[in-house]
């Protein structure tokens, strides 16, 4: 490739870059003969980061994920890119000037550099990914001089000044994290049981999870909540959702019995009281048809109004009421 720089011709006033270098329809990504073209892992694991970033600061419209696609950097030799596996620019709009899915990142065009590039070593890519801590021998970074082109490391740090920079290798479950400190990259720190990753400006996380994922079960990059919860792909939130509302169904379904149960149980119960008034209103009847046989009999035996009144607690009238009606008068 060559590094001669491209003749612009000046103007007055002079234009933008956006206005005369190249765009993304004549910078794509796609090229055949390009060496590295991703392995399976190199699909899975951008679609798994892709499913599981869903941060609260940014609306989907504001947000670019890329992966596997070139970034082209620099203005003076439009040629150069690189080619992150994976990364996130925020503050750009979704489509490309909000009307075309991108071919490429380019960045005189866009007017953002990504916030976060993520990328999964492959044998042979540790010098170009990591610069000097791709030597295990070589821990300390120490001052390097910049070749022409420059690697993937000099330009995310030198160049893109790329604020989170994440290397992974998935042959030794290594997570590397580094953050632009000044003109550097710093090595953060990380739990070897348990690494996590912070973005505050995206109030989300990454972690190393261990699951299944599109039938592969093994340790993957995954986002994170503020709570430390791994994010759902959207085929595993659609499945809870299911899940919920079978649930949900359910417990209707059971509301729903019980209510009925409850009903047939008030209904039964109505039946009951209705049968038991029933058999007082018959002991009630039965017992004034007996004070009625009675007072007859009572009288034949010669007492008075006001004794038989008193011995069968009714009133003097109702004893001539009932002995009235007994008689057919």
């Amino acid at each position: 490739m060559s590094s001669k720089p491209i003749s612009i011709k000046q103007t007055d006033p002079p234009l933008s870059p956006k206005e005369t270098l190249p765009t993304m329809y004549d910078l794509p990504s796609e090229d055949p003969e390009e060496p590295g073209l991703p392995d399976e892992y190199h699909d899975l694991q951008p679609a798994l980061l892709r499913h599981t970033f869903n941060s609260e600061c940014y609306s989907p419209e504001e947000v670019f994920i890329g992966a596997d696609m070139n970034i082209y950097y620099d203005v003076r030799h439009p040629l150069w890119h690189k080619r992150p596996d994976w990364f996130l620019a925020v503050g750009v709009p979704r489509l490309y000037e909000e009307t075309d899915l991108r071919l490429s990142y380019v960045v005189w065009q866009e007017g953002v550099n990504p916030l976060v590039i993520v990328e999964l070593l492959s044998p042979g890519t540790a010098k170009e990914d990591l610069g000097d801590f791709g030597d295990e021998e070589k821990v300390v970074a120490r001052p390097y001089s910049i070749p022409s082109p420059k690697s993937k490391w000099e330009v995310y740090e030198q160049v893109l000044r790329i604020p989170y920079y994440i290397v992974f290798d998935r042959y030794t479950n290594r997570l590397w994290f580094f953050q632009l400190v000044g003109t550097r990259y710093q090595l953060q720190e990380l739990d070897p049981q348990s690494p996590s990753i912070w973005i505050p400006e995206l109030q989300l996380g990454m972690g190393l999870w261990e699951g299944e994922y599109e039938g592969i079960t093994r340790l993957w990059l995954r986002w994170r909540d503020a709570q430390g919860n791994w994010i759902p792909t959207p085929a595993q939130e659609a499945q809870q959702q299911a899940q919920e509302a079978q649930q949900q169904a359910q417990e209707a379904q059971q509301q729903a019995q019980e209510a009925q149960q409850q009903a047939q149980e008030a209904q039964q119960q109505a039946q009951e009281a209705q049968q038991q008034a029933q058999e007082a209103q018959q002991r009630a009847e039965a017992a004034e048809r007996s004070q009625r046989e009675a007072i007859p009999r009572m009288l034949n035996l010669g007492l008075s109004m006001e004794q038989v009144a008193e011995v069968l607690g009714l009133t003097v009238e109702e004893v001539n009421r009932f002995n009235a009606a007994q008689n057919g008068e």
